[in-house]
């Protein structure tokens, strides 16, 4: 694991969540984007060498609206820059951590992402992030 990649909360409302992270960091969001298989959009600010994603969901069935029904808004993830996730998802079930979904999938911010069960890490979602490369699926 290289760093920190991000920091995911759950918002509501995303145009009133980036109004309050503008005042909080003092500039603006640099990126809007749909996540359509996960029904969420996400906007990202830049905090020096790692970002805050919020998340707000686009449909009822999303896990962000699930989350937020089950515990409110805030911190929903924590996400960790890697090289390979693949050689990285192998180390870690090797290692007793629970993956929910084993082969990565296309993320937010053009990443290939693979999360990990809360339970397999003190209550905290985890989420491994790899660059998508141009020759990557």
């Amino acid at each position: 694991m290289n760093k920190i990649e991000h920091i995911g909360i759950a918002v509501k409302d995303l145009e009133a969540a980036n109004e309050i992270y503008k005042n909080l960091l003092g500039y603006e969001h640099y990126k809007t984007e749909t996540v359509e298989g996960e029904g969420v959009v996400t906007s990202f600010f830049k905090c020096g060498d790692s970002k805050i994603e919020l998340l707000e969901a686009t449909r009822d069935d999303s896990p962000i609206a699930g989350f937020i029904e089950k515990r409110g808004e805030g911190v929903h993830h924590i996400a960790f820059a890697v090289d390979d996730i693949e050689a990285e998802v192998k180390r870690l079930k090797e290692s007793g951590f629970r993956v929910l979904n084993e082969t990565p999938k296309r993320g937010a911010d053009n990443k290939l992402v693979v999360f990990l069960h809360p339970k397999s890490s003190h209550g905290v979602l985890v989420e491994l992030c790899q660059e998508i490369k141009i020759n990557d699926k």
